[in-house]
């Protein structure tokens, strides 16, 4: 029922103001949570949809189109002849390789990022830790094409680590690397040796960050309680700590081992005839204007990421994210 109130002129009962619009809008919004989510969430997931997911299901349409071989024109018909092309033996063992890379890659970082993040999280105190997140973050604030060609003249024969490898007498030890089949080459910087040293360099933040965080969450009455009860420091990191752990190290894997799986800027700078997905990628849709195999060959990082997720869920990764 509206409030009345009398007019001081003749006592004749007035209106009560009505609420403004602004009042109003918010006590709608209040009453009504869904809305206020659906405003929030509703642009970006519309964007993601669109621009995100929409791009993602052209390539996945392209790579149902075949080039035809006469003409070099892209016949619009639905066909697997593109993944038939791709299913080639040269093809397969790009895939091979690059996946390759990518795990050793993973492994690596996680090796060397580890250490750093336990020592971040346990032992530093606030002004070494702040400094140490400085320097992780550093190299990212430069260009990405600055680091890796600076790696390039760092790795070359003329390089810097040729000279100190000489001066402590470790040149033969790498040459005899060099020499190995499959990882070796004419020098460190074309060789897939520099290349993995290079993407452990620049993938190696997006590994210590996620488990430096997943150590941050890490109860230390845990580890207290693990002492107490008897185990060694080695049994309380096995059973105790990188099982706690393992989320982190997972989201960082997630992080290095697609970005390596997609690069295609290390491989051209350090790499030699042996080619990557990322460089056959530009190839076929710059070159050669095959633009259905590029897209049948993007499916493929898709495809593995897919199911390294799915395993990394079922061997109950991601239960304590």
């Amino acid at each position: 029922m509206a409030t009345t109130s009398t007019s001081p002129s003749g006592g004749i009962p007035a209106q009560a103001v009505r609420p403004s619009l602004g009042n109003r809008l918010s006590t709608f919004l209040y009453t009504h949570p869904g809305v206020v989510l659906l405003l929030l969430l509703g642009p970006p997931l519309v964007w993601m949809v669109v621009v995100y997911l929409g791009s993602l299901l052209m390539l996945l349409l392209n790579s149902f189109y075949h080039l035809d071989g006469f003409t070099g024109l892209i016949v619009r018909q639905l066909t697997l002849q593109t993944y038939r092309d791709l299913l080639t033996r040269s093809n397969l063992d790009i895939v091979v390789r690059t996946a390759r890379m990518a795990l050793a890659v993973t492994l690596v970082d996680a090796v060397l990022a580890f250490p750093i993040s336990y020592y971040m999280s346990r032992f530093a105190s606030q002004r070494v830790k702040a400094f140490l997140y400085l320097a992780v973050v550093l190299p990212l604030w430069s260009s990405y094409l600055v680091r890796v060609y600076s790696w390039k003249l760092i790795l070359a024969k003329e390089g810097i680590l040729s000279w100190f490898l000489t001066q402590v007498h470790l040149d033969g030890l790498v040459n005899g690397l060099l020499k190995l089949p499959g990882i070796g080459g004419s020098s460190l910087s074309v060789s897939p040796i520099g290349m993995l040293i290079v993407f452990t360099y620049v993938w190696l933040p997006y590994m210590i960050l996620p488990i430096q965080a997943a150590l941050e969450r890490l109860p230390k009455a845990f580890l207290e309680a693990s002492s107490d009860l008897g185990a060694r420091p080695f049994h309380t990191f096995w059973y105790v700590t990188l099982p706690l752990v393992f989320p982190g190290v997972v989201a960082g894997s997630i992080f290095t081992f697609s970005l390596t799986l997609g690069d295609f800027i290390i491989p051209t700078a350090l790499g030699n005839s042996s080619y990557f997905i990322g460089q056959v990628v530009l190839a076929h849709q710059g070159t050669s204007g095959n633009i259905p195999l590029a897209a049948a060959f993007t499916m493929i990082p898709i495809v593995i990421m897919i199911l390294y997720l799915l395993g990394a869920k079922k061997l109950g990764a991601f239960d304590a994210l």
